[in-house]
């Protein structure tokens, strides 16, 4: 089952289609769940979901050479409206996950980024788990502070990557619904 975030259709109610009378809600909902996957651009990442997902989430659990832990989060993409997946750092604050928008410290935010930005319902896998979640951005010093501080411990190289980029790189809580 895909996740779509933010497929709220007001209740359009009946119209006529053709001489059948159709409930214009029940239609559009029809047509949200029916939006498309379309897999990361970069080879590395499309293969690290691919794997991730494939073997529902008892391989590929680690990004790449790193042996860290990883998350697969799906979310929506802003433009498209269709089904993106990507993995990011594994880090766990009580029963959420920290969102880190790093980019390796490239001058722009990854795409991701925006899609939260404007989509804020996930689903993320943590191995075999998968868990509807909501997600907000961290703009508060003091929890951004504490939230970086913990991103930072799982994966030191986000504060190098700080110290490449103008930008104040995005922070995200993702909390159960």
């Amino acid at each position: 089952m895909y996740l779509i975030a933010n497929a709220k259709v007001p209740n359009l109610g009946r119209r006529r289609w053709h001489g059948a009378i159709v409930d214009l809600k029940f239609f559009y909902e029809r047509i949200a769940l029916m939006a498309e996957y379309i897999p990361p651009a970069l080879d590395w990442v499309r293969e690290q979901v691919e794997l991730y997902e494939g073997s529902g989430g008892t391989e590929g659990t680690t990004l790449r050479e790193t042996g860290l832990p990883c998350i697969i989060v799906t979310h929506t993409g802003n433009k498209s409206g269709s089904i993106r997946k990507i993995p990011l750092m594994r880090v766990k604050v009580d029963s959420g996950y920290v969102l880190i928008g790093s980019y390796g410290g490239r001058p722009d935010n990854p795409v991701w980024v925006y899609n939260l930005r404007a989509n804020p319902d996930v689903e993320i896998r943590d191995k075999t788990e998968v868990t509807k979640m909501h997600v907000r951005e961290v703009t508060d010093d003091p929890e951004r502070g504490q939230l970086w501080e913990v991103g930072a411990k799982a994966f030191p190289p986000y504060n190098e990557y700080q110290t490449k980029t103008s930008r104040k790189i995005p922070v995200f809580i993702a909390e159960p619904v």
